[in-house]
């Protein structure tokens, strides 16, 4: 199928989907996910992804990231900094520390209990942002605690895979401290400098807006570029990007126009790419291994929102807001699918494995935006 032929079907699914779960007061990001379920394999198969949809659903995965970075601002953020970290060592480490126990368990190495411990820590917060931006979350102190932390979780995740990977089969040059120092030190000279540079830039701008949002485009893909180089998850580089300019796009023809490019096109194409890629019959085919998915799918969802709501607890969010923080911890997607993925290329996990993690992410992405709106639309007093 033609390529713009493919790109109207998904536009067309996405808007209509959209306007039917609006009506059934229904997630926008599940309306766009089953969207693509129907139009995808499972469903009806109208569509296949080609290189050009696969690279704008990447963009996509970047620009929602970005758009959490611009809504946290740094000098809040530096204020809670603590309590983002504390969220972070409990939501990341208890649910680490039961996947490895979990693999153990069942008989797997250490190695592999590791790696199932690296997946337990992160969270696809992308799944559920855009719900928590319609209820106007992010720019709270609740959501600037929850991106803040599971942000962390998703750094510390990739790190330790590199860490893994590196100790088992190093693929890169560099020795593993080096890695590190270069990852460190390339966060800090992006934080310092990029401002520096967009202000200078800005200031030379002929018409202004337009050159503007095209510097942050070609930002983000230069910093996501290199961070795929340096073996760090593309994302990382949206949300750095995002927080870094946070202070300095303050026009709000700028924001409106990144607005638009980002929840008209990109975004909307990722999540319609998650959709089209969920594997229904993983269902079926887990029958063999039902018992090990059965335990890992019920394992990450309890320690993910029993800490969560600890966390919430410790703050002082009332129980609705400590459910809340919970459930948005759960989506597993992009992260856990390149850890699994990368693993099983390396031989670290064994077929069953992977069925479960698969599994895994296909359960709380269809669970997260239901209960996360539902949870959103009862607090009344969600907003701090």
């Amino acid at each position: 199928m033609d390529d713009l032929l493919i790109f109207l079907v998904i536009l067309v699914a996405g808007i209509f989907f959209s306007e039917l779960f609006k009506k059934l007061h229904l997630p926008y990001v599940l309306a766009l996910i089953v969207a693509g379920i129907v139009i995808g394999p499972v469903g009806f198969n109208l569509v296949e992804l080609t290189p050009a949809m696969l690279l704008l659903g990447s963009l996509g995965a970047i620009f929602v990231m970005f758009m959490a970075g611009l809504e946290v601002k740094t000098d809040y953020l530096a204020k809670i900094w603590k309590k983002v970290v504390l969220c972070a060592i409990i939501n990341g480490g208890i649910p680490a520390a039961v996947g490895f126990a979990i693999s153990y368990i069942f008989g797997y190495e250490i190695i592999t209990s590791l790696i199932v411990g690296v997946i337990f820590i992160s969270s696809s917060l992308a799944v559920i942002l855009p719900t928590l931006q319609e209820k106007k979350l992010i720019g709270t102190n609740f959501g600037s605690i929850l991106v803040g932390s599971v942000v962390i979780e998703d750094v510390v995740s990739l790190l330790l895979l590199s860490i893994i990977l590196q100790t088992t089969d190093p693929t890169s040059t560099l020795p593993l401290p080096l890695f590190m120092v270069v990852v460190i030190l390339s966060v800090l000279i992006i934080r310092k400098y990029l401002p520096k540079i967009e202000v200078a830039f800005f200031a030379r701008a002929r018409s202004g807006v337009e050159e503007n949002v095209q510097f942050v485009f070609i930002s983000l893909i230069a910093i996501a570029i290199f961070f795929e180089i340096l073996g760090m998850h593309a994302i990382v580089a949206g949300f750095l990007v995002g927080l870094v300019l946070s202070k300095t796009i303050k026009e709000k023809p700028i924001e409106s126009k990144l607005h638009v490019l980002s929840y008209g096109i990109f975004i909307p194409i990722f999540f319609l790419k998650v959709g089209i890629e969920t594997d229904l019959t993983i269902f079926f085919k887990a029958s063999s291994t039902i018992l090990i998915s059965l335990v890992i799918v019920v394992s990450l969802l309890f320690s993910k929102i029993s800490t969560g709501y600890i966390c919430g607890k410790i703050i002082g969010f009332p129980p609705k807001k400590r459910l809340l923080f919970g459930f948005s911890t759960i989506p597993q997607l992009s992260t856990s699918l390149a850890v699994t993925l990368t693993a099983l290329d390396r031989g670290l996990i064994d077929t069953n494995l992977q069925v479960s993690i698969v599994l895994l992410s296909v359960t709380t992405v269809l669970l997260a935006p239901i209960v996360v709106g539902l949870l959103a639309k009862e607090s009344k007093t969600i907003n701090q």
